[in-house]
């Protein structure tokens, strides 16, 4: 009887140490899995973020304003204009919009196969104008007439600042989403991630 007991005991102790060692694999394999899975999204991620330029939206612009300058010399009951001068200001520049993909998150769900990806909503990144190719023609001066340089590029700033402020207003930054989430999608499903949900916050 004592020696069907050991028997028993030893098969138990085996048995256990089968199961344990079963368990233990089983969950080494699942860690690293989970770790492959891990630095697989990283490095996504890695790419993504050199991409950045890929990703934003331009816009080139050219544009013509009026500019003027008075003088005028006050007797009271009127006032007489002495040194009105009008310049038209060319100038043509352009506007970037994107998101910075350094703030992107990326999280895989292995059970639905799925890709999450949040991204900052885009925003104007750039509005540049190129002050070497702007031009600036006199329509009326005279020898009384004062136009300071900084005059155009006050004039210029203002304008531009309106041109951007009627793209935004136009759904610019929008578009600029929309691009970014076709280039995400189409960027994660070279990389076999067939299933991706983008959202933008």
């Amino acid at each position: 009887m004592k020696k069907l007991i050991r028997i028993m005991i030893l098969i138990f102790i085996v048995f256990t140490v089968v199961v344990a060692g079963f368990i233990l694999m089983n969950d080494n394999k699942l860690f690293q899995s989970r770790t492959n899975i891990s630095s697989e999204t990283a490095l996504v991620q890695d790419r993504l973020v050199e991409l950045s330029e890929w990703a934003t939206l331009r816009y080139e612009y050219s544009n013509v304003i009026v500019s003027r300058t008075e003088r005028t010399l006050s007797l009271g009951v009127t006032d007489i204009n002495y040194g009105e001068a009008i310049r038209l200001i060319e100038y043509s520049g352009y506007l970037k919009a994107g998101t910075d993909l350094s703030k992107i998150q990326m999280t895989y769900n292995e059970q639905s196969e799925r890709m999450f990806v949040r991204v900052p909503k885009s925003k104007i990144l750039d509005n540049v104008v190129d002050t070497d190719s702007a031009r600036v023609e006199d329509v009326k001066g005279n020898i009384f007439s004062d136009y300071p340089t900084q005059i155009i590029f006050d004039e210029i700033n203002a304008d531009k600042k309106e041109l951007e402020d009627e793209k935004i207003s136009q759904g610019f930054l929008e578009e600029a989403d929309n691009r970014l989430h076709q280039l995400l999608t189409s960027f994660l499903a070279t990389n076999g991630y067939n299933d991706v949900v983008v959202e933008f916050h």
